[in-house]
């Protein structure tokens, strides 16, 4: 796909900006080295927050024995330190160094898994500990360390001695003040929110002053400010980082009340508003929806944070600052992304998804988005985020953004989507709907793309209405070659099945089924692959309606409820 003139500028902002933030952040951070953020080191931790992820003992079992199962891969020590060893992917190094793991030492609760872990924690003091120009001084995964360090000090320190005791805390402080240096200068988004949070956090662990707790309070409440919208959704609009948000916030929430000190004042209105996001964006089978990145996250994870949610009430119809719709009859929810990407920076994770949509009905989920890779990968992430991996329409097969392939800016979106006009459907009988107008492929291919979407009041009839039609309304050349297909990505878990009429019947694992039709073309169906799964990508397969606009000006199609328990 080719640029615009705008799309040019637009680079060139991007290009000036972020060379003068890293001129910015490389000259307040300065000279690095270990003794520059030396200083006093604290006599003892004061209190242990909660960690409210999934543990698994077996996994510490594994680790005793030198494997270690992260990021979908298997590295087998052979007795050596993993620290020593370079690691197989991005994603293992990342969760090796993030220290996540340790929750399942202290569920194993047995003193050999206490040993181990310390063995392990004293491993990376020794290698790693000094090292800040190292990627494990990275502030994502530094502040993920000191949060595990924090959470699950009393599996590490279990039998320790005097001198562990004294190394462990030293590399804590060391930690602290390197991550309070860089903060400011991290970039906006989920990283920045962490390394407040893990800040926040030492601030109550440790014995610090009180007006150090009210410092870090603050900067915790600006950037709740800053990235938690008015309708409880993120700035990147990936549903997934709230609930790793929260998965940290309610702890730290938590550890505020135990050590007697004051709660942030936009803390509780915050983490208020990300409950009643996480409902909005939560299918009919407690699992969380696939857009803008979010990956498997399975019901139960998505339970263990929201069982602390004290308020009641139904999720809302619209989430307007966060632009995505919600309607939800009878069993059935169906959710849509319906507004453009986040700007600047937080564009380097924005995916290609405007008027894709989700459908579940009762424990199954039935039409989704290919969703974001479970385990780092930039190939299978790169190829996530293009719009043909979204149940939405495409146009001569390019994404409805722009991403920029320069090395120094990153996949930040530099065309696409910019505007979408909404109208809401909702009638008085109980019919629900909205239309989605996005201006994605008004450059180069002067079109724009409407979808309609209709929800029935029992929740067993979904109609929609995709139309690919020129900017300002004219009439399509005759010469006019531009082909458009409509994809609906099925879930792996749901069989589908076509009959010889055109009709499509899926069937899901608890015998529900639902049939598609299209009135205009005959659909297709065809091998998908579907991202968001633990064990990495799947096979699957999706339903593919191709139409040419200047032929087919709109097409109309529907799910119908066949059967299923309501």
């Amino acid at each position: 796909m080719t640029f615009s003139l705008a799309d040019s500028r637009r680079t060139t902002g991007f290009y000036v900006t972020e060379a003068w933030q890293r001129f910015s952040r490389r000259l307040a951070l300065g000279r690095i080295s270990a003794v520059r953020f030396a200083g006093t080191v604290p006599n003892r931790l004061i209190v242990a927050p909660i960690d409210l992820r999934v543990a698994d003992p077996h996994i510490a079992t594994e680790i005793y024995y030198g494997r270690f199962p992260f990021a979908g891969t298997l590295l087998d020590t052979e007795g050596e330190s993993p620290f020593q060893l370079d690691a197989p992917t991005p994603g293992f190094f990342e969760e090796l160094h993030g220290f996540g793991w340790l929750r399942h030492m202290r569920a194993a609760n047995h003193d050999l898994a206490a040993a181990n872990a310390r063995s392990l924690v004293d491993d990376w003091i020794a290698a790693h500990g000094r090292q800040l120009n190292s990627q494990s001084f990275r502030p994502d995964i530094l502040s993920t360390r000191l949060i595990a360090w924090f959470s699950h000090s009393p599996v590490v320190l279990r039998g320790a001695d005097h001198g562990f005791y004294r190394r462990f805390l030293k590399s804590i402080a060391l930690q602290v003040r390197f991550l309070r240096h860089v903060a400011p200068g991290i970039a906006p988004g989920e990283a920045r929110f962490r390394a407040r949070i893990a800040l926040a956090m030492s601030s109550l662990c440790l014995p610090v002053s009180g007006n150090a707790i009210k410092g870090a309070a603050r900067h915790l409440d600006e950037e709740i400010a800053r990235q938690i919208l008015p309708d409880g959704g993120h700035v990147s609009r990936n549903p997934q980082v709230l609930l790793n948000l929260l998965t940290d916030l309610l702890p730290l929430r938590q550890t505020y009340v135990n050590v007697g000190s004051r709660l942030p004042p936009r803390m509780t209105p915050g983490i208020d508003r990300i409950f009643a996001a996480l409902k909005f964006f939560r299918h009919s089978n407690g699992e969380l929806s696939l857009f803008n990145g979010a990956t498997m996250a399975s019901a139960n994870a998505l339970f263990a944070v929201l069982r602390y949610d004290d308020s009641s009430g139904v999720p809302f119809r619209e989430a307007p600052h966060s632009r995505f719709q919600r309607l939800a009859a009878g069993p059935t929810v169906v959710i849509a992304d319906t507004g453009p990407p986040p700007t600047g920076g937080l564009s380097r994770s924005a995916f290609a998804g405007c008027n894709s949509f989700e459908l579940s009905s009762g424990g199954a989920r039935f039409i989704v988005n290919a969703g974001g890779p479970f385990h780092v990968n930039r190939l299978h992430s790169d190829f996530a985020r293009m719009t043909a991996a979204h149940s939405t329409v495409t146009l001569n097969d390019s994404s409805s953004l722009r991403y920029s392939h320069s090395a120094f800016l990153g996949p930040v979106v530099v065309g696409g989507v910019s505007k979408v006009e909404i109208e809401n459907l909702d009638k008085s009988d109980g019919t629900i709907g909205f239309a989605a107008t996005h201006d994605g492929y008004a450059s180069p291919y002067d079109k724009l793309h409407q979808r309609e979407i209709i929800l029935s009041p029992d929740g067993r009839m979904l109609t929609g209405r995709d139309r690919i039609f020129r900017v300002g309304g004219r009439a399509m050349p005759r010469d006019d070659r531009d082909q458009a297909v409509a994809r609906f990505h099925v879930h792996p878990n749901v069989a589908i099945h076509q009959h010889d009429d055109g009709t499509i019947l899926m069937t899901a694992g608890d015998g529900e089924s639902w049939s598609f039709n299209c009135t205009e073309v005959r659909p297709e169906i065809e091998d998908d692959v579907h991202f968001a799964d633990l064990a990495g990508p799947r096979a699957c397969r999706q339903i593919a309606i191709a139409f040419q606009p200047v032929e087919t000006a709109e097409i109309r199609w529907s799910f119908s409820r066949v059967s299923g328990r309501d």
